[in-house]
């Protein structure tokens, strides 16, 4: 087996569990991204298992990648959600999720996507204000329910990931100052359309140790028993997600290791334990697929110029992150340094800078551990349509979304009186 898991070459073709990615291509087109249930299952299974006999919950954070497939995939396993957004809601009733193992995170709900989150009686909302707590009470109040609330609190913990993905910094937006928690807290416990129910936070994204963690859980348990000393009762506690994965030089820890760090931390914690992998669940369980349509060799630079662009996959420009590519079929001869960019109007459209590689026009390349803030990161700039989607179960294909056609794109779109 290669560094990929369920991507592996099998004399010198690159196979996506038993299929050969050529012959997804050649099907479904590129560019096309390509997923491994059986990877997916296996990152889910690795998670549970570290748990024992603990109380826990999965709460799978469906912002990474929200395709109603691999949201079914997990439900059926058992995975509960984190959700961001009223539509991130209906996607997961839609794949047959179940609201009571969801709960509902970010700064900025609308009242419509409270009123939603409440009628489907989701298991908490993650609330990140004292504003939106207010609100939260009021509309609860206009539609007879009680809303199950967890308050995100923001520990000041540095997570030593990019500034983009860093969450729980005290300059971020992210969750309520920690000298602040115990008086909302209090004042949750007075509002008549509220029951507090557990205590969150969230870090970031990337990490790629286990102290930030363990530092986050630590401040989170002090609060926890200062609540309960003013007899405020926590029934869960939620402590993320954020663990990286391996792009390049990357180590991170183990799915075992991380589960069983949290778990070591709260031993003395009866509450349930929650946490809300998204990256490491799928990140190295996806491929974006694509073709070489020309080569440029300029005087100081080789471009290889392909069908995948920054649309298609937004990571390495807005990251600047790396993800490694190779090629679907292993060729022998010169190997030369090249910039792997799309078709987009940008300087900043490239899926990779100075890779080696032996490649010609129409040859297939794989950018690896796309499984993350690919798809659900892409958009129709310069008027594309996004990728297809596939995934692959041992030996059988299935096309999970079809590739966008262009009048699509535009079929909202209407043209005022002339």
């Amino acid at each position: 087996m290669s560094n990929f898991g369920s991507f592996e070459y099998r004399d010198n073709q690159l196979f996506a569990e038993s299929v050969p990615l050529a012959e997804i291509a050649a099907e479904f087109g590129t560019p096309c991204y390509v997923y491994s249930s059986a990877a997916i299952r296996s990152a889910y299974q690795a998670f549970d298992r570290a748990f024992g006999q603990r109380n826990h919950l999965i709460c799978y954070a469906v912002k990474a990648n929200s395709n109603l497939a691999i949201l079914n995939l997990l439900a059926r396993l058992g995975s509960g959600f984190d959700i961001v957004s009223g539509g991130e809601l209906q996607r997961v009733l839609k794949a047959g999720g179940n609201p009571q193992k969801t709960v509902f995170s970010g700064v900025g709900k609308t009242s419509d996507e409270i009123r939603a989150a409440l009628a489907a009686d989701i298991l908490c909302f993650n609330v990140e204000s004292e504003m939106e707590l207010m609100a939260l009470n009021e509309i609860a109040g206009q539609t007879g329910k009680i809303a199950p609330v967890s308050l995100r609190v923001n520990p000041d913990v540095d997570a030593n990931t990019h500034p983009y993905i860093s969450t729980g910094m005290k300059e971020n937006k992210f969750g309520i100052p920690a000298a602040e928690a115990e008086r909302i807290y209090a004042l949750a416990r007075q509002l008549p359309h509220i029951r507090i129910s557990g205590l969150d936070c969230h870090i970031g994204s990337q990490l790629t140790e286990l102290a930030p963690f363990i530092e986050a859980a630590n401040k989170m348990l002090a609060l926890l028993t200062r609540l309960q000393s003013t007899g405020i009762s926590i029934d869960h506690l939620d402590l993320g997600g954020g663990l990286g994965i391996r792009y390049n030089l990357e180590s991170p820890p183990a799915i075992e290791a991380y589960v069983r760090a949290l778990c070591a931390a709260t031993e003395n914690y009866p509450q349930q334990l929650l946490i809300e992998p998204g990256r490491s669940m799928v990140g190295s369980a996806g491929l974006l697929l694509t073709r070489v349509h020309y080569l440029k060799h300029a005087p100081h630079r080789n471009f290889a110029i392909v069908d995948g662009a920054m649309n298609d996959l937004l990571r390495p420009a807005l990251y600047q992150a790396y993800h490694a590519i190779l090629p679907i079929t292993k060729r022998t001869g010169e190997t030369k340094t090249y910039q792997v960019v799309g078709p987009v109007c940008e300087t900043g459209d490239f899926l990779g800078h100075d890779r080696d590689l032996i490649v010609e026009k129409n040859d297939l390349l794989s950018v690896m551990s796309a499984g993350a803030y690919g798809m659900s990161m892409s958009s129709n700039y310069n008027t594309r349509p996004r990728a297809a989607e596939v995934m692959v179960d041992g030996s059988s294909v299935h096309l999970i979304r079809a590739r966008e056609t262009i009048e699509a794109l535009y079929a909202l779109e209407k043209l005022p009186p002339a």
